[in-house]
């Protein structure tokens, strides 16, 4: 693959995709809670096109060990590296932080770390119970890395009970070898089914506009209903940088509502599908909606 992609011609981007900008006293504040506390999100990182409303509405996803990531995949905007050593102070600093923003649902995720051992799976759960301890009515939802699919590994997230365990497939098959580093379709089929076999409510997001079929997006989402995936996220591939994958196609809003139909007839209990959907973005509607018992 190339390192830059300045001479491919890409589509024009639509009027659908432009983004209100908000500037409230509440994004004031996450602003300054996140500086304060040093904190990563994904919402900086990975360039999230939501990032001003979701901010406003005193929500942030916030991503733990570190910023730097050990895969080097060509659609996100986090930087790929040798990444530091784990902070052993995280996990009380981050339950902290969603204490003075007053989240009654927290959305933590994290970049890959292959350097480690167990992949960071302990510092997750570490994580996961201080958050817990601190705020009890608080639910808490994980987008963890595949970490290799390893059972073992899994377990330890798992047995810190996150209301929702998630983990993205990010792409349709075909494409997942030129797009992911390291990861594969089959392994995040794989994490998806251990961790919904486990009892966990698990939950998967696809980028659409990499080149996908329709039929295969339909074959995605059959895959994540049989690895038993209850929650599905949809949206559109920005392009971060001219070094990253350039975007294939603007996917319209009435072609994502038709896959929200889609995904909803195929017993997901809750489907956001729309161009400006990220995995993060309104989180805890799911949890809202009735249809996950």
């Amino acid at each position: 693959m190339p390192d830059a992609y300045d001479k491919v011609t890409t589509p024009k981007k639509p009027s659908w995709l432009k983004i209100r900008l908000h500037g409230n006293d509440s994004f004031a504040d996450v602003a300054r809670i996140v500086e304060k506390h040093a904190l990563h999100t994904i919402c900086s990182s990975g360039m999230c096109p939501n990032k001003a409303e979701c901010w406003s509405r005193r929500t942030a996803t916030l991503m733990i060990l570190g910023d730097i990531c050990t895969r080097h995949c060509k659609f996100c905007a986090t930087q790929g590296g040798k990444p530091l050593p784990i902070d052993s102070r995280e996990p009380e600093r981050v339950a902290d932080s969603i204490r003075l923003m007053g989240l009654r649902h927290a959305v933590i995720t994290s970049v890959t770390r292959d350097d480690l051992p167990d992949g960071g799976a302990s510092h997750w759960a570490a994580v996961i119970r201080a958050v817990r301890a601190m705020n009890p009515e608080t639910t808490v939802e994980v987008l963890i890395p595949d970490l290799d699919a390893k059972e073992e590994l899994l377990d330890i997230v798992l047995e810190a009970r996150p209301d929702i365990a998630g983990h993205n497939i990010e792409t349709v098959r075909r494409i997942t070898p030129a797009v992911r580093s390291r990861a594969t379709y089959a392994t995040s089929m794989k994490t998806l089914t251990y961790m919904a076999s486990c009892g966990a409510l698990t939950k998967s997001g696809l980028m659409l506009g990499l080149g996908e079929t329709e039929k295969e997006i339909l074959e995605t989402l059959d895959d994540l209903a049989a690895a038993g995936c209850r929650i599905v996220t949809l949206g559109q591939y920005l392009r971060p940088t001219l070094t990253h994958v350039p975007v294939a196609e603007y996917v319209t809003p009435e072609k994502f509502e038709y896959y929200r139909e889609q995904a909803l007839a195929r017993g997901f209990g809750y489907v956001a599908s729309a161009p400006l959907v990220r995995s993060s973005y309104l989180a805890e509607e799911a949890l809202r909606c009735g249809k996950l018992k």
